[in-house]
Protein backbone atom coordinates (compact mmCIF):
# COMPACT_ATOMS: atom_id res chain seq x y z
CA UNK A 1 0.00 0.00 0.00
CA UNK A 2 1.74 3.38 -0.99
CA UNK A 3 2.23 5.81 1.72
CA UNK A 4 2.00 9.81 1.34
CA UNK A 5 4.91 11.66 2.39
CA UNK A 6 4.90 14.86 4.48
CA UNK A 7 6.27 16.55 1.95
CA UNK A 8 3.99 15.19 -0.63
CA UNK A 9 0.88 15.80 1.47
CA UNK A 10 2.29 19.73 2.24
CA UNK A 11 2.61 20.12 -1.20
CA UNK A 12 -1.10 18.99 -2.32
CA UNK A 13 -2.64 21.14 0.72
CA UNK A 14 -1.18 23.76 -0.36
CA UNK A 15 -2.11 22.97 -4.08
CA UNK A 16 -5.87 23.08 -2.96
CA UNK A 17 -5.93 26.35 -1.28
CA UNK A 18 -3.83 27.87 -4.05
CA UNK A 19 -7.19 26.20 -6.09
CA UNK A 20 -9.67 26.94 -3.98
CA UNK A 21 -8.28 30.64 -3.12
CA UNK A 22 -6.50 32.44 -5.80
CA UNK A 23 -7.14 29.96 -9.41
CA UNK A 24 -10.77 29.33 -8.83
CA UNK A 25 -11.21 33.68 -8.73
CA UNK A 26 -9.36 33.47 -12.05
CA UNK A 27 -11.17 30.79 -13.27
CA UNK A 28 -14.52 33.19 -12.54
CA UNK A 29 -13.14 35.93 -14.13
CA UNK A 30 -15.51 36.89 -17.27
CA UNK A 31 -14.63 39.47 -19.99
CA UNK A 32 -17.60 41.65 -18.73
CA UNK A 33 -15.75 42.48 -15.42
CA UNK A 34 -13.53 43.85 -17.41
CA UNK A 35 -14.18 47.47 -17.73
CA UNK A 36 -15.25 48.58 -14.27
CA UNK A 37 -12.47 46.74 -12.93
CA UNK A 38 -9.95 49.05 -15.23
CA UNK A 39 -12.40 51.97 -13.71
CA UNK A 40 -11.10 50.62 -9.96
CA UNK A 41 -7.43 50.06 -11.27
CA UNK A 42 -7.27 53.45 -12.32
CA UNK A 43 -8.68 54.44 -8.40
CA UNK A 44 -5.61 52.14 -7.14
CA UNK A 45 -3.35 54.06 -9.56
CA UNK A 46 -4.03 57.64 -8.38
CA UNK A 47 -1.89 56.64 -5.04
CA UNK A 48 1.05 57.28 -7.23
CA UNK A 49 1.34 60.46 -6.00
CA UNK A 50 1.01 60.21 -1.73
CA UNK A 51 4.05 59.59 -1.50
CA UNK A 52 5.45 62.61 -3.42
CA UNK A 53 2.44 64.74 -2.38
CA UNK A 54 3.08 64.15 1.75
CA UNK A 55 6.83 65.20 1.08
CA UNK A 56 5.77 68.53 -1.13
CA UNK A 57 3.33 69.22 1.87
CA UNK A 58 5.81 68.52 4.46
CA UNK A 59 9.21 70.66 2.81
CA UNK A 60 7.39 73.30 0.42
CA UNK A 61 4.21 74.45 2.53
CA UNK A 62 3.72 75.88 5.61
CA UNK A 63 0.67 74.05 6.25
CA UNK A 64 -0.53 72.55 9.80
CA UNK A 65 -1.35 69.09 10.84
CA UNK A 66 -5.00 70.68 12.01
CA UNK A 67 -5.43 72.58 8.54
CA UNK A 68 -4.70 69.29 6.20
CA UNK A 69 -7.04 67.27 8.80
CA UNK A 70 -9.67 69.89 8.26
CA UNK A 71 -8.56 69.57 4.05
CA UNK A 72 -9.19 65.90 4.42
CA UNK A 73 -12.88 66.60 5.55
CA UNK A 74 -13.38 68.98 2.59
CA UNK A 75 -11.66 66.66 0.12
CA UNK A 76 -14.03 63.69 1.19
CA UNK A 77 -17.07 65.58 1.29
CA UNK A 78 -17.57 64.70 -2.38
CA UNK A 79 -18.46 61.37 -2.11
CA UNK A 80 -21.33 62.53 -0.09
CA UNK A 81 -22.65 63.84 -3.60
CA UNK A 82 -22.59 60.16 -4.99
CA UNK A 83 -26.65 60.45 -3.78
CA UNK A 84 -27.33 62.61 -7.04
CA UNK A 85 -24.86 61.39 -9.18
CA UNK A 86 -26.28 57.78 -8.93
CA UNK A 87 -29.32 58.84 -9.23
CA UNK A 88 -28.13 60.81 -12.26
CA UNK A 89 -26.78 57.32 -14.05
CA UNK A 90 -29.70 55.52 -13.64
CA UNK A 91 -31.81 58.63 -15.12
CA UNK A 92 -29.10 58.83 -18.22
CA UNK A 93 -28.18 54.88 -17.94
CA UNK A 94 -26.91 54.76 -21.51
CA UNK A 95 -24.60 57.95 -21.31
CA UNK A 96 -23.48 57.28 -17.85
CA UNK A 97 -19.73 56.92 -20.00
CA UNK A 98 -19.79 60.75 -19.91
CA UNK A 99 -19.23 61.29 -16.37
CA UNK A 100 -16.31 59.02 -16.63
CA UNK A 101 -14.92 61.14 -19.36
CA UNK A 102 -15.83 64.81 -17.23
CA UNK A 103 -14.16 63.08 -13.91
CA UNK A 104 -10.86 61.92 -16.24
CA UNK A 105 -10.74 65.46 -17.09
CA UNK A 106 -11.01 66.69 -13.39
CA UNK A 107 -8.52 63.88 -12.34
CA UNK A 108 -5.78 65.86 -15.66
CA UNK A 109 -6.36 69.19 -14.59
CA UNK A 110 -5.40 68.34 -10.67
CA UNK A 111 -2.58 66.32 -11.89
CA UNK A 112 -1.48 69.61 -14.26
CA UNK A 113 -1.70 71.74 -11.79
CA UNK A 114 0.65 69.73 -9.76
CA UNK A 115 3.17 69.93 -12.76
CA UNK A 116 2.63 73.31 -13.12
CA UNK A 117 3.73 73.73 -9.25
CA UNK A 118 6.42 71.04 -9.54
CA UNK A 119 7.52 72.36 -13.29
CA UNK A 120 7.10 76.22 -13.23
CA UNK A 121 6.73 77.12 -9.51
CA UNK A 122 7.35 81.14 -10.63
CA UNK A 123 4.38 81.38 -13.25
CA UNK A 124 2.06 79.67 -11.25
CA UNK A 125 2.67 81.58 -8.11
CA UNK A 126 2.52 85.07 -10.31
CA UNK A 127 -1.40 83.91 -10.50
CA UNK A 128 -2.24 82.47 -7.18
CA UNK A 129 -0.35 81.45 -3.29
CA UNK A 130 1.21 77.85 -3.92
CA UNK A 131 -1.06 76.74 -1.18
CA UNK A 132 -3.88 78.02 -3.09
CA UNK A 133 -3.19 76.01 -6.08
CA UNK A 134 -2.10 72.90 -3.85
CA UNK A 135 -5.75 73.34 -2.32
CA UNK A 136 -7.49 73.36 -6.02
CA UNK A 137 -5.79 70.35 -7.11
CA UNK A 138 -6.32 68.91 -3.89
CA UNK A 139 -10.47 69.20 -4.13
CA UNK A 140 -10.44 68.72 -8.00
CA UNK A 141 -9.04 65.09 -7.57
CA UNK A 142 -11.45 63.70 -5.58
CA UNK A 143 -14.20 65.68 -7.51
CA UNK A 144 -13.28 63.50 -10.86
CA UNK A 145 -12.96 60.30 -8.67
CA UNK A 146 -16.38 60.42 -7.43
CA UNK A 147 -17.80 61.13 -11.24
CA UNK A 148 -16.27 57.81 -11.91
CA UNK A 149 -16.33 55.78 -8.99
CA UNK A 150 -20.35 56.36 -9.28
CA UNK A 151 -20.56 54.99 -12.79
CA UNK A 152 -18.14 52.04 -12.22
CA UNK A 153 -20.24 50.83 -9.05
CA UNK A 154 -22.97 50.60 -11.46
CA UNK A 155 -21.17 49.37 -13.87
CA UNK A 156 -20.41 46.19 -11.66
CA UNK A 157 -24.16 45.52 -10.94
CA UNK A 158 -24.41 45.32 -14.84
CA UNK A 159 -21.47 42.89 -15.31
CA UNK A 160 -22.66 39.99 -13.37
CA UNK A 161 -24.97 38.49 -16.40
CA UNK A 162 -28.32 37.31 -16.27
CA UNK A 163 -28.28 34.94 -18.74
CA UNK A 164 -25.64 32.56 -20.30
CA UNK A 165 -23.93 32.91 -23.87
CA UNK A 166 -26.99 30.93 -25.25
CA UNK A 167 -29.10 33.02 -23.59
CA UNK A 168 -30.76 31.14 -20.65
CA UNK A 169 -31.59 32.79 -17.34
CA UNK A 170 -28.78 32.11 -14.44
CA UNK A 171 -30.27 31.20 -11.32
CA UNK A 172 -30.48 33.27 -8.23
CA UNK A 173 -27.51 31.66 -6.55
CA UNK A 174 -25.12 31.72 -9.24
CA UNK A 175 -26.13 35.66 -9.90
CA UNK A 176 -25.02 35.99 -6.00
CA UNK A 177 -21.94 34.15 -6.65
CA UNK A 178 -20.93 36.22 -9.12
CA UNK A 179 -21.45 39.52 -7.60
CA UNK A 180 -19.12 38.55 -4.47
CA UNK A 181 -16.50 37.55 -7.91
CA UNK A 182 -17.17 40.67 -8.99
CA UNK A 183 -16.70 42.59 -5.74
CA UNK A 184 -13.51 40.70 -4.75
CA UNK A 185 -11.94 41.23 -7.84
CA UNK A 186 -12.73 45.18 -7.73
CA UNK A 187 -10.54 45.49 -4.37
CA UNK A 188 -8.20 43.19 -6.32
CA UNK A 189 -8.05 45.94 -9.05
CA UNK A 190 -7.54 48.91 -7.11
CA UNK A 191 -4.88 46.82 -4.83
CA UNK A 192 -2.87 46.20 -8.08
CA UNK A 193 -2.97 49.30 -8.97
CA UNK A 194 -1.71 50.18 -5.91
CA UNK A 195 1.36 47.47 -6.49
CA UNK A 196 2.03 48.99 -9.60
CA UNK A 197 2.59 52.66 -8.40
CA UNK A 198 4.68 51.18 -5.32
CA UNK A 199 6.93 49.50 -7.99
CA UNK A 200 7.24 52.65 -9.90
CA UNK A 201 7.73 54.90 -6.67
CA UNK A 202 10.20 52.46 -4.82
CA UNK A 203 12.24 52.79 -8.09
CA UNK A 204 11.81 56.68 -8.66
CA UNK A 205 12.40 57.92 -5.44
CA UNK A 206 15.59 55.97 -4.70
CA UNK A 207 18.18 58.05 -2.83
CA UNK A 208 15.93 61.10 -3.76
CA UNK A 209 16.37 61.87 -0.32
CA UNK A 210 19.99 63.04 -0.44
CA UNK A 211 18.93 64.39 -3.68
CA UNK A 212 19.35 68.74 -4.51
CA UNK A 213 16.37 70.37 -4.51
CA UNK A 214 16.49 71.12 -8.02
CA UNK A 215 17.00 67.35 -9.01
CA UNK A 216 14.48 66.42 -5.69
CA UNK A 217 11.92 68.53 -7.53
CA UNK A 218 12.64 67.26 -11.18
CA UNK A 219 11.91 63.50 -9.74
CA UNK A 220 8.60 64.65 -7.96
CA UNK A 221 7.75 66.25 -11.20
CA UNK A 222 8.09 62.83 -13.10
CA UNK A 223 5.98 60.90 -10.84
CA UNK A 224 3.32 63.46 -11.62
CA UNK A 225 3.41 63.46 -14.95
CA UNK A 226 3.20 59.39 -15.13
CA UNK A 227 -0.04 60.04 -13.22
CA UNK A 228 -1.10 61.58 -16.40
CA UNK A 229 -2.07 57.92 -17.23
CA UNK A 230 -4.67 57.40 -14.69
CA UNK A 231 -7.34 59.15 -16.26
CA UNK A 232 -6.54 57.65 -19.86
CA UNK A 233 -6.82 53.94 -17.75
CA UNK A 234 -10.57 54.67 -17.07
CA UNK A 235 -11.40 56.36 -20.04
CA UNK A 236 -10.56 53.14 -21.88
CA UNK A 237 -12.35 51.23 -19.66
CA UNK A 238 -15.43 52.61 -20.86
CA UNK A 239 -14.46 52.83 -24.02
CA UNK A 240 -13.90 48.83 -23.95
CA UNK A 241 -17.05 48.31 -22.15
CA UNK A 242 -19.26 49.99 -24.95
CA UNK A 243 -17.43 47.19 -27.19
CA UNK A 244 -18.20 44.37 -25.49
CA UNK A 245 -21.62 45.68 -25.44
CA UNK A 246 -22.10 45.94 -28.73
CA UNK A 247 -20.43 42.54 -29.54
CA UNK A 248 -22.56 40.64 -27.16
CA UNK A 249 -25.62 42.20 -28.94
CA UNK A 250 -24.81 41.12 -32.22
CA UNK A 251 -23.85 37.57 -30.95
CA UNK A 252 -27.32 36.92 -29.32
CA UNK A 253 -29.50 38.80 -32.24
CA UNK A 254 -26.93 35.85 -34.69
CA UNK A 255 -28.54 33.55 -32.10
CA UNK A 256 -32.06 34.45 -33.41
CA UNK A 257 -33.25 36.79 -30.55
CA UNK A 258 -34.82 40.09 -31.93
CA UNK A 259 -33.16 43.40 -30.84
CA UNK A 260 -35.23 44.35 -28.08
CA UNK A 261 -34.43 40.52 -26.41
CA UNK A 262 -30.78 40.27 -26.61
CA UNK A 263 -31.41 44.36 -25.11
CA UNK A 264 -33.31 42.48 -22.16
CA UNK A 265 -30.73 39.74 -22.03
CA UNK A 266 -28.47 42.47 -21.43
CA UNK A 267 -30.26 44.52 -18.97
CA UNK A 268 -29.88 47.28 -21.84
CA UNK A 269 -33.65 47.74 -21.88
CA UNK A 270 -33.88 48.60 -18.09
CA UNK A 271 -36.42 51.46 -18.12
CA UNK A 272 -35.15 54.32 -15.96
CA UNK A 273 -36.86 55.51 -12.64
CA UNK A 274 -38.87 58.23 -12.30
CA UNK A 275 -36.92 61.70 -11.47
CA UNK A 276 -36.40 61.29 -8.10
CA UNK A 277 -36.59 65.55 -7.08
CA UNK A 278 -35.63 64.71 -3.31
CA UNK A 279 -32.09 62.98 -4.16
CA UNK A 280 -31.70 65.78 -7.47
CA UNK A 281 -33.05 68.63 -5.55
CA UNK A 282 -31.56 67.63 -2.20
CA UNK A 283 -27.96 67.27 -3.83
CA UNK A 284 -28.31 70.41 -5.72
CA UNK A 285 -29.39 72.17 -2.49
CA UNK A 286 -25.99 70.31 -0.57
CA UNK A 287 -23.73 71.40 -3.16
CA UNK A 288 -25.07 74.69 -2.90
CA UNK A 289 -25.39 74.87 0.85
CA UNK A 290 -21.70 73.31 1.00
CA UNK A 291 -20.00 75.80 -1.25
CA UNK A 292 -21.68 78.94 0.73
CA UNK A 293 -20.50 77.46 4.05
CA UNK A 294 -16.70 76.67 2.66
CA UNK A 295 -16.44 79.85 0.84
CA UNK A 296 -17.51 82.62 3.58
CA UNK A 297 -15.39 80.16 6.03
CA UNK A 298 -17.90 80.14 8.73
CA UNK A 299 -16.84 78.74 12.14
CA UNK A 300 -18.09 75.65 12.67
CA UNK A 301 -18.33 75.38 9.11
CA UNK A 302 -17.08 71.51 8.71
CA UNK A 303 -19.26 70.48 11.71
CA UNK A 304 -22.34 72.41 9.63
CA UNK A 305 -21.87 70.36 6.60
CA UNK A 306 -21.26 67.14 8.22
CA UNK A 307 -24.39 67.63 10.04
CA UNK A 308 -26.71 68.39 6.88
CA UNK A 309 -25.00 65.52 5.04
CA UNK A 310 -25.75 63.06 7.88
CA UNK A 311 -29.36 64.35 7.47
CA UNK A 312 -30.09 63.92 4.48
CA UNK A 313 -28.22 60.44 3.38
CA UNK A 314 -30.35 59.25 6.53
CA UNK A 315 -33.71 60.66 5.19
CA UNK A 316 -32.41 59.12 1.50
CA UNK A 317 -31.91 56.11 3.27
CA UNK A 318 -35.46 56.16 5.27
CA UNK A 319 -36.80 56.60 1.94
CA UNK A 320 -35.07 53.93 -0.24
CA UNK A 321 -35.18 50.99 1.85
CA UNK A 322 -39.14 51.59 1.46
CA UNK A 323 -37.70 49.51 -1.78
CA UNK A 324 -36.83 46.50 0.30
CA UNK A 325 -38.64 43.49 2.77
CA UNK A 326 -38.74 44.64 6.67
CA UNK A 327 -35.94 41.63 6.98
CA UNK A 328 -33.43 42.69 4.72
CA UNK A 329 -33.89 46.37 5.63
CA UNK A 330 -33.28 46.04 9.35
CA UNK A 331 -30.14 43.86 8.06
CA UNK A 332 -29.30 46.84 5.79
CA UNK A 333 -29.20 49.16 8.27
CA UNK A 334 -27.66 47.13 10.93
CA UNK A 335 -24.66 46.59 8.57
CA UNK A 336 -24.60 50.04 7.54
CA UNK A 337 -24.24 51.50 11.24
CA UNK A 338 -21.50 48.88 11.95
CA UNK A 339 -19.38 49.51 8.99
CA UNK A 340 -19.96 53.64 9.46
CA UNK A 341 -18.96 53.11 13.66
CA UNK A 342 -15.72 51.16 12.13
CA UNK A 343 -14.45 53.50 9.39
CA UNK A 344 -15.14 56.45 11.51
CA UNK A 345 -12.75 56.14 13.90
CA UNK A 346 -10.30 59.40 14.04
CA UNK A 347 -6.88 58.38 13.09
CA UNK A 348 -3.15 60.52 14.35
CA UNK A 349 -2.88 62.95 11.27
CA UNK A 350 -0.27 63.80 9.30
CA UNK A 351 1.66 64.55 12.52
CA UNK A 352 2.44 60.95 12.65
CA UNK A 353 4.06 60.38 9.43
CA UNK A 354 5.96 63.68 10.23
CA UNK A 355 7.31 62.16 13.13
CA UNK A 356 8.29 59.31 11.31
CA UNK A 357 10.21 61.24 8.33
CA UNK A 358 12.03 63.32 10.97
CA UNK A 359 12.64 60.96 14.32
CA UNK A 360 12.86 57.34 13.11
CA UNK A 361 14.51 58.94 9.50
CA UNK A 362 11.83 57.29 7.02
CA UNK A 363 12.60 58.87 3.82
CA UNK A 364 11.04 58.41 0.51
CA UNK A 365 12.34 55.54 -0.70
CA UNK A 366 11.49 53.70 2.53
CA UNK A 367 7.93 54.92 2.85
CA UNK A 368 7.46 53.78 -0.73
CA UNK A 369 8.87 50.40 0.33
CA UNK A 370 6.42 49.92 2.53
CA UNK A 371 3.77 50.96 0.59
CA UNK A 372 4.68 48.48 -1.85
CA UNK A 373 4.80 45.34 0.92
CA UNK A 374 1.95 46.73 2.20
CA UNK A 375 0.33 46.75 -1.41
CA UNK A 376 1.12 43.02 -2.09
CA UNK A 377 0.40 41.58 1.06
CA UNK A 378 -2.89 43.11 1.12
CA UNK A 379 -3.92 41.22 -2.37
CA UNK A 380 -2.79 38.36 -0.89
CA UNK A 381 -4.88 38.80 2.50
CA UNK A 382 -8.09 38.85 0.45
CA UNK A 383 -7.25 35.76 -0.93
CA UNK A 384 -6.33 34.25 2.08
CA UNK A 385 -9.12 35.71 3.76
CA UNK A 386 -11.55 34.75 1.28
CA UNK A 387 -13.31 32.06 2.84
CA UNK A 388 -13.32 33.77 5.83
CA UNK A 389 -14.97 36.98 4.35
CA UNK A 390 -17.83 34.31 2.67
CA UNK A 391 -18.65 32.38 6.05
CA UNK A 392 -18.72 35.00 8.41
CA UNK A 393 -20.72 37.53 9.41
CA UNK A 394 -19.48 41.54 9.01
CA UNK A 395 -19.89 41.87 12.93
CA UNK A 396 -17.63 38.76 13.16
CA UNK A 397 -15.34 40.79 10.79
CA UNK A 398 -15.47 43.95 12.13
CA UNK A 399 -14.80 42.50 16.00
CA UNK A 400 -11.78 40.54 14.10
CA UNK A 401 -10.30 43.18 12.23
CA UNK A 402 -10.96 45.60 15.72
CA UNK A 403 -8.85 43.58 17.60
CA UNK A 404 -6.16 42.91 15.37
CA UNK A 405 -5.58 46.34 14.00
CA UNK A 406 -5.10 48.02 18.23
CA UNK A 407 -2.64 44.44 18.45
CA UNK A 408 -0.97 45.95 15.14
CA UNK A 409 -1.06 49.61 16.82
CA UNK A 410 1.10 48.67 19.45
CA UNK A 411 4.78 48.70 18.28
CA UNK A 412 4.29 52.44 16.46
CA UNK A 413 3.09 53.47 20.36
CA UNK A 414 5.89 51.97 21.69
CA UNK A 415 8.85 53.24 18.98
CA UNK A 416 7.41 56.51 20.29
CA UNK A 417 8.39 55.75 23.83
CA UNK A 418 11.99 54.21 22.42
CA UNK A 419 11.02 50.37 21.82
CA UNK A 420 13.15 50.37 18.69
CA UNK A 421 16.36 51.66 20.56
CA UNK A 422 15.70 48.72 23.16
CA UNK A 423 15.46 46.15 20.80
CA UNK A 424 18.16 47.10 18.15
CA UNK A 425 20.05 47.49 21.55
CA UNK A 426 19.41 43.76 22.12
CA UNK A 427 19.89 42.57 18.89
CA UNK A 428 22.76 44.36 17.20
CA UNK A 429 21.16 47.08 15.37
CA UNK A 430 19.02 44.56 13.42
CA UNK A 431 15.64 45.26 15.04
CA UNK A 432 15.46 48.27 14.66
CA UNK A 433 12.39 51.09 13.37
CA UNK A 434 12.59 50.17 10.08
CA UNK A 435 12.36 46.34 10.75
CA UNK A 436 9.75 47.02 13.44
CA UNK A 437 7.73 48.80 9.99
CA UNK A 438 8.12 46.16 7.79
CA UNK A 439 6.87 43.46 10.02
CA UNK A 440 3.76 45.84 11.53
CA UNK A 441 3.07 46.57 7.81
CA UNK A 442 3.31 42.91 6.97
CA UNK A 443 0.71 41.37 9.41
CA UNK A 444 -1.40 44.87 9.53
CA UNK A 445 -1.73 45.28 5.13
CA UNK A 446 -3.61 42.60 4.62
CA UNK A 447 -6.53 43.89 7.23
CA UNK A 448 -8.01 46.92 5.30
CA UNK A 449 -9.53 45.71 2.62
CA UNK A 450 -11.82 43.10 4.38
CA UNK A 451 -14.78 44.46 6.05
CA UNK A 452 -15.96 46.33 2.45
CA UNK A 453 -16.41 43.39 0.41
CA UNK A 454 -19.15 41.44 2.07
CA UNK A 455 -20.77 44.86 2.68
CA UNK A 456 -20.31 45.63 -0.99
CA UNK A 457 -21.35 42.55 -2.58
CA UNK A 458 -24.41 42.19 -0.36
CA UNK A 459 -25.63 45.66 -1.95
CA UNK A 460 -24.97 45.21 -5.44
CA UNK A 461 -26.70 41.90 -4.56
CA UNK A 462 -29.74 44.06 -2.97
CA UNK A 463 -29.95 46.74 -5.55
CA UNK A 464 -33.61 46.94 -7.57
CA UNK A 465 -32.68 46.56 -11.36
CA UNK A 466 -34.10 50.18 -11.61
CA UNK A 467 -31.89 51.75 -9.35
CA UNK A 468 -29.05 49.84 -8.97
CA UNK A 469 -26.87 52.94 -9.35
CA UNK A 470 -28.96 54.82 -6.80
CA UNK A 471 -29.13 52.19 -4.19
CA UNK A 472 -25.60 51.76 -4.59
CA UNK A 473 -24.63 55.29 -4.24
CA UNK A 474 -27.29 56.09 -1.04
CA UNK A 475 -25.33 53.52 1.08
CA UNK A 476 -21.74 54.43 -0.34
CA UNK A 477 -22.43 57.75 0.42
CA UNK A 478 -23.43 57.10 3.91
CA UNK A 479 -20.30 54.53 4.84
CA UNK A 480 -18.11 57.35 3.34
CA UNK A 481 -19.42 60.17 5.39
CA UNK A 482 -17.74 57.43 8.29
CA UNK A 483 -14.34 58.95 6.47
CA UNK A 484 -15.57 62.36 6.66
CA UNK A 485 -16.41 61.93 10.72
CA UNK A 486 -12.85 60.48 10.92
CA UNK A 487 -11.40 63.41 9.35
CA UNK A 488 -13.45 65.76 12.07
CA UNK A 489 -12.81 63.81 14.56
CA UNK A 490 -8.67 63.79 13.70
CA UNK A 491 -9.40 67.52 13.36
CA UNK A 492 -10.86 67.89 17.26
CA UNK A 493 -7.43 65.44 18.17
CA UNK A 494 -5.05 67.98 16.80
CA UNK A 495 -6.47 70.48 17.99
CA UNK A 496 -6.57 68.97 21.30
CA UNK A 497 -2.46 67.44 21.25
CA UNK A 498 -0.73 69.94 18.97
CA UNK A 499 2.21 68.03 17.16
CA UNK A 500 4.44 70.21 14.61
CA UNK A 501 6.91 69.33 12.50
CA UNK A 502 10.11 72.18 11.30
CA UNK A 503 9.07 74.90 8.73
CA UNK A 504 11.64 76.80 7.19
CA UNK A 505 10.92 80.49 5.55
CA UNK A 506 12.07 79.11 1.76
CA UNK A 507 14.00 82.56 1.27
CA UNK A 508 15.95 83.04 4.17
CA UNK A 509 15.70 79.46 5.38
CA UNK A 510 15.00 80.36 8.90
CA UNK A 511 12.64 78.44 11.27
CA UNK A 512 9.06 79.69 11.43
CA UNK A 513 8.14 77.05 13.57
CA UNK A 514 9.89 74.12 15.62
CA UNK A 515 9.04 70.64 15.64
CA UNK A 516 7.04 69.05 18.75
CA UNK A 517 6.22 66.11 18.87
CA UNK A 518 5.69 65.90 22.40
CA UNK A 519 1.94 65.28 22.98
CA UNK A 520 2.21 62.91 19.64
CA UNK A 521 2.61 59.91 22.23
CA UNK A 522 -1.27 60.92 24.36
CA UNK A 523 -2.33 61.11 20.95
CA UNK A 524 -1.44 57.92 19.12
CA UNK A 525 -2.30 55.93 22.73
CA UNK A 526 -5.92 57.84 22.70
CA UNK A 527 -6.75 57.41 19.20
CA UNK A 528 -5.89 53.17 19.94
CA UNK A 529 -7.70 53.28 22.54
CA UNK A 530 -11.44 54.80 20.76
CA UNK A 531 -10.69 52.70 17.87
CA UNK A 532 -10.45 49.48 20.27
CA UNK A 533 -13.64 50.34 22.22
CA UNK A 534 -16.33 52.23 19.73
CA UNK A 535 -17.04 49.27 17.31
CA UNK A 536 -17.28 46.45 19.27
CA UNK A 537 -19.36 48.48 21.61
CA UNK A 538 -21.95 48.78 18.43
CA UNK A 539 -21.48 45.16 18.24
CA UNK A 540 -22.76 44.52 21.71
CA UNK A 541 -25.68 47.26 21.02
CA UNK A 542 -26.42 45.44 17.72
CA UNK A 543 -26.85 42.51 18.59
CA UNK A 544 -29.60 43.04 21.31
CA UNK A 545 -31.64 45.14 18.67
CA UNK A 546 -33.79 44.00 15.98
CA UNK A 547 -31.26 45.25 13.33
CA UNK A 548 -29.17 42.91 12.30
CA UNK A 549 -25.93 42.20 10.05
CA UNK A 550 -25.13 40.65 6.89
Amino acid sequence: MATVTPTTGLVSTVGRWLDANILALGREMRLSYLPPLMVYAAAGISGLTAIVGTFYVKERLGLSAEFLAALGFWMMLPWALKMPLGHLVDLLWRWKSLLVYMGAGLITLSVLIMIGLLGHPEAMRAVATVEAWYIAAAMLAPVGYVLQDVVADAMTVEAVPRVDEHGQPLSPETRKSMHVTMQTLGRVAIITGGILVSVVNVFVLRGVGELPESEKAAAYLYVYELALIIPLVSVCGVVFAAWLRRRDLARFMAQGHSRAESEAMLGADTIPPPVNWWILGGGLAFTAVSLSVGLSRISGGEEIIFAISMAIVLFLMWRLTGELQPEARNVLVGTAVLIFVFRAIPGPGAGSTWWMIDSLGFDQEFLATLSLIGAILTLFGMFVFRRFMAERSIAYIVGFLTVAGTLLSLPTIGMYFGLHEWTAALTGGVVDARFIAVIDTALESPLGQIAMIPMLAWIANSAPDNLKATFFAVMASFTNLALSASQLATKYMNQIFVVTREVKDPETGQIVVPADYGELGLLLILVTAIGFALPLLVILILKYTRFRNA
